[in-house]
């Protein structure tokens, strides 16, 4: 007898390899997303302008780094001697505002460089509940602790996230044109919306989400969202605060994702690699013992093994450093 339902395999027409190179943006579930490409030697940008939850602003940000265009300076916030953007999560201040801003100016820049030459961008969506400030009706991607009452909340509507979307898709085919777009639902549930709330904001999202595979070349969706909620369906997978997705949860999501749209020869590399970065985290009893510096001599031959595809030079130095 079977106790639960397990979500059937993605098939992609596509496979991504170890050199390509992948952007990961939106709410926090793309940092952990991110966090894996980079643990596996790949080239990945992830969140480079902070965590952003909604579509609109990441978007707009997007865009705004495709097409050269400054940080709007109208939008720059202070609150208790420092300086913010509302386009951009709080991890970007400064107690000088001419400072945040050329500091923003370069993420767009370093985005811009990259982006023309990726391969993939995973766009994670966390809600369609936005802010927009009263006096413009602009859509802020963080509210950093501002008085509420400069803010008023809506939810939005499919056909203002779907114009959204074409807007900063044509612009990125211009300049990208080999370039896929993976789109996932974050798990993470927004029980400040009320839970009817974020099924309902969830549902909107994962309805763009359809029609961006249907209506533009070379759009993807990955099931994250379905795999939590209707395969694992377990507050096991949950951190003590029953909103965000704990290890297990992220891994199994992330295996998931390994079978649907990793090369074998990805693949291969991740295990043999995962095995190697345990060895390298290796807390020895006795450095200077025999088994010891035998077991860093066969590591050491084995990064030189592996040196040949991604650059291990500074796991080869750390090894060296402690052969006697």
């Amino acid at each position: 007898m079977q106790f639960r339902t397990e979500i059937e395999e993605s098939t992609y027409p596509f496979r991504i390899n170890q050199k390509d190179k992948v952007l990961s943006i939106g709410s926090c579930f793309a940092n952990r997303i991110g966090q894996y490409f980079t643990e596996n030697k790949m080239n990945c940008l992830s969140n480079p302008y902070g965590v952003i939850y909604n579509p609109i602003s990441v978007f707009r940000l997007l865009s705004q780094s495709l097409t050269e265009q400054p940080i709007l300076p109208n939008y720059l916030t202070e609150r208790d001697g420092r300086w913010y953007h509302y386009d951009f999560h709080s991890m970007y201040s400064n107690e000088q505002k001419d400072l945040l801003s050329e500091e923003l100016n370069l993420v767009h820049k370093d985005v811009r460089g990259f982006i023309r030459k990726a391969d993939y961008l995973i766009i994670t969506l966390g809600t369609a509940f936005v802010h927009r400030i009263r006096s413009s009706q602009h859509i802020v991607a963080n509210c950093h602790k501002k008085p509420s009452n400069i803010f008023e909340r809506d939810l939005l509507t499919q056909k203002e996230i779907g114009i959204r979307f074409r807007q900063f898709y044509e612009n990125l085919k211009m300049v990208n044109p080999k370039i896929k777009i993976i789109f996932t639902v974050s798990p993470v549930r927004h029980i400040k919306d009320t839970l009817q709330g974020n099924n309902l904001s969830k549902s909107l999202l994962r309805l763009a989400c359809h029609y961006f595979c249907i209506d533009f070349k070379d759009v993807y969706y990955f099931p994250a969202y379905e795999i939590l909620m209707d395969d694992l369906r377990d507050y096991r997978y949950y951190e003590t605060d029953m909103i965000h997705v704990n290890e297990a949860g992220q891994n199994y999501v992330i295996e998931h994702f390994r079978k649907s749209a990793f090369s074998e020869n990805l693949n291969t590399f991740i295990d043999q690699w995962q095995q190697v970065r345990n060895q390298l985290r290796h807390k020895p009893f006795n450095a200077e013992s025999e088994n010891h510096q035998l077991f860093l001599k066969k590591l050491l031959l084995k990064l030189e093994d592996m040196d040949g595809s991604i650059d291990l030079q500074k796991e080869k130095e750390l090894v060296k450093a402690q052969l006697l």
